[in-house]
């Protein structure tokens, strides 16, 4: 019975996963035309303005590399659930705490793990 309540957790995090990925690729478009490089009339726009446009290109160009490593966090998580490691630390493999996964469906290191690897 264990095992199917583990595949059920296992299909609620892939299911998860899925929706992110969607919602990650659904807005990339704005996300691309916001990072695109800033073309601006010397003449007709003013210094603060060039400044704020660049500005706000370089967070679009920051937001847009966040979205492509979690893309590649949750394509791993993804491959993981079909090869039924998802769940187990890649360091020790020891189960991570679904309370971790709960906060990150992406983890793939559970806390110990993390903590040794950021420490």
């Amino acid at each position: 019975m264990a095992d199917s309540t583990e595949h059920h957790d296992i299909q609620c995090f892939r299911e998860r996963l899925l929706r992110m990925r969607a919602e990650i690729l659904e807005l990339k478009g704005a996300r691309d035309d916001s990072a695109a490089t800033v073309h601006l009339d010397q003449s007709s726009v003013g210094r603060l303005s060039r400044m704020d446009a660049l500005q706000q290109q370089a967070m679009a160009q920051n937001n847009q590399r966040r979205a492509v490593q979690t893309l590649g966090r949750i394509e791993v998580a993804l491959r993981r659930c079909d090869d039924g490691s998802y769940g187990f630390c890649i360091d020790c493999d020891e189960p991570i705490d679904p309370r971790r996964l709960n906060l990150d469906p992406t983890a793939a290191r559970c806390i110990r793990c993390a903590e040794a690897q950021d420490g």
